[in-house]
């Protein structure tokens, strides 16, 4: 068995941010499909005794011991294994406040917003699309100018804020209906970075599950 296991499946960006640091920091894990687009396992109240009472993917297992929420992975694998960790209390401090910047501005609207566009069954109402959309832009916004002028979110090298963020920015553009390149170059530039990294690999790859297409 991988040191670590992590309950995972294509579709969730959020599981992206744990499975791509696992990658790009060489640790040894392997993926657990969570049936979440068909079978909706989340919801089932065995699934969450067992897994997570959040009834929320990812869930890390590592030494006998589950975590869940993305970002508190994210940091405690960067305080446990040093890889993309940041550097001292200050940085510390940085990486976590962008962290929840992410979590609650930005992850939160993007994802949203792309699941009713491409994978809602029913056509969602379209102001409650406007909406979502008007609440992700100046969340892009923000990020767009601060990466004006570094390489990465805390300066000229990648952190675990940096896999916060790449949470849903590599979807495609028919799923989030954002052409990053031309709406937010240096956020696009960016991604080009985050996409050298040596262990980099689609969210599509990475995980399991079936690729499915937008419903509309």
């Amino acid at each position: 068995m991988s040191d670590y296991r992590l309950h995972c499946f294509a579709q969730s960006g959020n599981a992206y941010k744990v499975a791509l640091y696992l990658n790009c920091a060489g640790l040894d894990w392997e993926p657990v499909f969570v049936d979440f687009m068909a079978g909706g396992v989340t919801r089932d109240p065995a699934w969450r005794t067992a897994n997570n009472a959040m009834g929320e993917a990812p869930v890390l297992e590592h030494a006998g011991k589950s975590y869940s929420q993305s970002g508190a992975i994210l940091t405690m694998l960067a305080e446990k294994t040093g890889k993309f960790a940041p550097n001292g209390a200050d940085e510390a401090y940085e990486a976590l406040r962008w962290i929840l910047f992410d979590n609650h501005k930005f992850t939160s609207f993007l994802a949203t917003y792309r699941f009713q566009r491409a994978f809602l069954p029913n056509a969602p109402d379209p102001a409650v699309l406007a909406f979502l959309k008007g609440r992700f832009e100046p969340a892009l916004n923000v990020v767009e100018g601060h990466l004006a002028n570094r390489a990465f979110i805390l300066g000229d090298w990648p952190t675990i804020a940096d896999f916060s963020f790449a949470g849903y920015a590599f979807f495609p553009e028919a799923e989030t209906g954002f052409d990053f390149d031309d709406v937010a170059p240096n956020f696009a530039a960016w991604k080009r970075r985050m996409a050298a990294l040596a262990g980099w690999q689609d969210p599509y790859d990475l995980m399991p599950g079936e690729k499915i297409a937008p419903v509309r």
